[in-house]
């Protein structure tokens, strides 16, 4: 690793860390875990979200921070170093990463749309006095499936503007578009100068969300009927435990909440300084995302308690907005990441093997994986992505918006959008195998070693297989100035 000496850390360890935090922590907490909750019986699906984070979701982070601070290297480099014939995986992980933030900008478009419509006086979604507004529109909340509120009316015919369906592309919505390319620009303020900058920056994105979680949560449990959705929340449904689907969606929701397979903490890691206690970023990135999931669901079911109180359903600000948005979610989320996991698991914790991660963690804290994380990267992790993938395969549905459900074309534009991302892991095994010198056997086991690459890229090419096996060599005589040769003789 000598070649990686020079490259930069983070100013202090605590960087690091807020910034694992920000990068697990989002969505998939506030959002995502409260449905799998409300869906699977309450409490009852704490039991299996909180054993599959011990034995699915601490291993696997575990695994990707050994691998970034060891090797020193993004997830493209170092996924080519543990399993040359995998290395595509790396370049997957980039791709969906590249793919996700395409979508994900959307939303903190929404949310800067909302920040600044909110310094108007009196707020735009207060009231029906607007001219987005529709005649079925009301000021009060209400059961009927006639009228709609006046803030459901300002995200949907104010905001997003929708229009039939994802075959009619409509019109630029300008103010959108302006407010997309200011978060982008935010975005690159933030990275530009690398963890210099980003672990500047973390030191709010990570910890001012907790600052609003919290506020929610003490204005919300104050609210009438917020003791009625928390008591759903933490009672159990212990029928719902007998459910399959409900294991394999809390195993799903560990894995997506985390971030295994997007490759962003494997990168961040390779900036730590090589002898970091890699163990207590890994406790605290894991727990204190699953906390946050947990604290996310108290404020979620406290306003689903004080809406079912007032008899109406769930909020319109939670049912995520525009046709693009949602297939591009369902094709990346769901189908992209399980197939990319599955792999990464396969090429580290197999190809390159549990023993070998011991072994580097020795080399960088001076002591050994424990048995119960060797025993989870060899067997308990590798069968449970299997399991998970397979059931994916077996329950996919195909996308759908609300009541509308997408056209056999856009579902075609979905499964491109998915292999925009799995496509270059069977491209990496072709160029891999392309590379290595010797029989297609020869060359399907030097791809499953560690390192290969880099040895074969020492040889010369004419002595990998190359077609240019005797390279033209120019033949000076001294018995002649170099002035009175022909380009023949010197074959230039």
């Amino acid at each position: 690793m000598d070649q990686h000496h020079g490259r930069p850390t983070w100013s202090r360890q605590i960087e690091f860390t807020l910034a694992g935090i920000g990068s697990a922590v989002g969505l998939g907490n506030v959002w995502r875990f409260p449905y799998l909750c409300y869906r699977s019986g309450g409490g009852a699906f704490l039991v299996p979200y909180l054993l599959m984070l011990v034995v699915l979701g601490i291993p696997l982070l575990h695994m990707e921070l050994i691998m970034g601070q060891f090797t020193r290297r993004g997830p493209v480099h170092a996924l080519a170093y543990a399993c040359p014939l995998l290395k595509g995986v790396g370049m997957a992980t980039v791709a969906i990463s590249f793919i996700m933030c395409t979508y994900y900008n959307v939303v903190i478009t929404w949310a800067l749309y909302y920040l600044f419509s909110s310094f108007q006086d009196p707020l735009p979604w207060q009231n029906c006095n607007n001219t987005w507004n529709t005649p079925n529109c009301t000021s009060h909340a209400t059961n009927s499936s006639y009228t709609s509120t006046a803030s459901q009316e300002f995200f949907k015919y104010k905001m997003l503007k929708p229009t039939s369906g994802v075959e009619e592309a409509g019109q630029i919505r300008w103010p959108l578009f302006l407010i997309l390319l200011l978060s982008w620009i935010l975005i690159y303020l933030c990275i530009f100068k690398g963890v210099k900058s980003t672990g500047k920056v973390v030191y709010f994105t990570a910890l001012f969300p907790y600052v609003i979680l919290i506020a929610l949560l003490i204005n919300n449990v104050q609210l009438p009927g917020a003791l009625d959705g928390i008591t759903f929340f933490i009672v159990p449904d212990w029928k719902k435990l007998l459910v399959v689907e409900v294991w394999v969606n809390a195993a799903a929701q560990i894995f997506n909440s985390i971030g295994i397979g997007f490759g962003s903490l494997m990168a961040m890691s390779s900036y730590n300084s090589f002898h970091n206690n890699i163990i207590k970023d890994t406790l605290s990135i894991s727990v204190i995302n699953s906390f946050t999931s947990i604290l996310a669901g108290f404020v979620i079911f406290s306003a689903f308690g004080y809406m079912s109180h007032l008899q109406v359903g769930i909020p319109c600000v939670l049912q995520v907005g525009i046709y693009v948005f949602q297939l591009m979610d369902h094709y990346t989320a769901i189908v992209s990441i399980m197939f990319l996991a599955f792999f990464e698991v396969m090429a580290i914790c197999w190809s390159y093997g549990a023993n070998r991660l011991s072994d580097n963690l020795e080399a960088m804290t001076g002591k050994k994986a424990n048995i119960f994380f060797r025993l989870c990267w060899l067997i308990i992790a590798p069968g449970l992505i299997t399991v998970i993938l397979i059931f994916s395969v077996i329950q996919f549905k195909p996308a759908r918006y609300e009541e509308y459900i997408f056209p056999p074309w856009a579902q075609g534009v979905g499964w491109v959008i998915a292999m925009a991302s799995i496509i270059w892991i069977p491209l990496g095994a072709v160029h891999t195998l392309w590379v290595l010198p010797g029989s297609l056997v020869q060359k399907l086991k030097l791809s499953l070693t560690p390192t290969c690459l880099e040895e074969t890229s020492k040889i010369p090419y004419y002595e990998r297989g190359g077609v240019d096996k005797h390279p033209a060599v120019a033949v000076v005589s001294s018995n002649f100035p170099a002035s009175e040769k022909s380009p023949i003789q010197t074959n230039l």
